[in-house]
């Protein structure tokens, strides 16, 4: 019996048939047919367990929101005196918790003035596309061939069109679409001073983590600037502290008009994201402030949280930490290659932002469930299935990185096993 006071469930098998019938039959078969039969129950830290009792070291932290591990216990605490104050508030008006938060959001980042708040990164990708039409009168927006910046009005017309399509959301009129690390592809989209904002991942997570080569960001910076476009930062998955640097695009030195951040800013707790901007990109709000509003963006308990957050992430011991898991799976990784050079190619790597290289082209989705048999739980990209998306935690401790390179290197004969049984047609 899985009983949760308010509502309780007979058995595992029961949870999955209402989830097909009631929730999202798509995504339940989906991993039910992969051999991955997740409900997640008890979690603490960088651990899950099923609700069958199955143990899991977590290294998708869904996105990086799991950045400081599930249920820290410092954001439990703050989250309940959060709620000896606060509750989500009223978008309306000027707020202790929502001005304490910007300011803090604003001394992390040189250049930005504003702070906007939303629910989630699809709602924050659409702020930044909305200000940077705006600020430029301008409307064509372009973005990296399969990128990905969320499901929202706008937001999914700059991803794949495998996201677009199926809603009618395709635009190619308005949106283009280039490939990554080319700065002609971009230059040629820019040339013609229509285009209001170039959006791009710092580094492509649903692409598998593609690293910028060096100088094209700085290149796509210099091109919007030459051609009057706005460089929006998607730092959905980068920011806090994940690629060694608060934000992702500080690490490569280089300064987007206005960014977008959102999953680890909760801490796991209360949802929020946000859209940060330069003088000009928030221009609208001192024409009109009410332009854009959100009843839950910036739910005060939920900022109350995010402030802890940022304390936690600029700690010198959490920057110390994140050095030293980096340099571990670093390492790791290089004698997991000599020892499995048929089955792991490769290793993309910033900070804690990881792609696994396999040699089959849905190695990473047969990695996926090795890994899940093994104890480690850690997705394929969306749109390149060869790479295993690897995300360890900015506070995982050298046991818990210990065990994860025993465990994976455990899983590889498994792993082997399910690609051959995949075949490469």
């Amino acid at each position: 019996m899985l009983d949760y006071g308010l509502f309780s469930y007979a058995s595992k098998q029961e949870v999955l048939e209402k989830s097909i019938r009631y929730w999202n039959p798509g995504k339940t078969k989906f991993w039910l047919d992969s051999g991955v039969d997740l409900v997640m129950g008890a979690r603490e830290g960088y651990v899950i367990h099923d609700v069958d009792g199955r143990r899991l070291i977590d290294l998708h932290i869904n996105g990086g929101t799991f950045n400081l591990g599930h249920r820290n216990a410092e954001l439990i605490e703050t989250l309940r005196t959060a709620l000896d104050y606060f509750d989500i508030g009223n978008h309306w008006f000027p707020s202790v918790a929502r001005t304490a938060l910007a300011e803090a959001l604003v001394a992390t980042a040189p250049g930005m003035r504003y702070a906007v708040f939303a629910p989630g990164g699809a709602e924050a990708a659409d702020v930044a596309l909305k200000s940077a039409r705006y600020a430029t009168k301008r409307r064509k927006i372009v973005s990296i061939i399969n990128g990905y910046h969320g499901h929202a009005g706008l937001s999914v017309a700059t991803g794949d069109e495998r996201f677009s399509k199926i809603f009618l959301s395709d635009r190619p009129d308005e949106f283009i679409h280039v490939p990554f690390n080319d700065l002609d592809a971009m230059e040629a989209a820019l040339k013609g001073r229509d285009v209001a904002g170039a959006i791009l991942e710092t580094i492509p997570a649903t692409y598998g983590f593609p690293m910028p080569a060096p100088g094209y960001l700085q290149g796509v910076k210099a091109l919007c600037e030459k051609y009057g476009t706005l460089y929006i930062a998607d730092e959905v998955q980068t920011g806090f502290m994940r690629c060694g640097e608060m934000w992702g695009w500080q690490s490569f030195g280089v300064e987007p008009d206005l960014f977008i951040a959102a999953k680890g800013l909760s801490g796991g707790l209360y949802p929020i994201a946000v859209c940060m901007l330069s003088e000009r990109a928030g221009g609208w709000m001192n024409e009109d402030g009410a332009a854009h509003i959100s009843t839950t963006g910036g739910g005060e308990v939920g900022c109350f949280v995010a402030v802890k957050v940022l304390q936690i992430i600029e700690r010198p011991e959490t920057r110390a930490n994140v050095r030293a898991v980096s340099e571990f799976f670093a390492e790791g990784f290089s004698e997991l290659i000599r020892r499995h050079p048929d089955v792991i190619v490769g290793l993309r790597q910033r900070g804690t932002v990881m792609g696994v290289e396999f040699d089959h082209p849905e190695g990473a989705v047969a990695a996926s469930r090795g890994l899940y048999e093994t104890g480690v739980w850690a997705i394929f990209s969306s749109l390149d299935k060869r790479v295993l998306q690897f995300k360890p935690g900015a506070l995982m401790s050298r046991a818990l990185c210990e065990e994860v390179l025993d465990r994976f290197d455990t899983a590889m004969p498994r792993v082997r096993a399910l690609t051959a049984a995949i075949g490469r047609d």
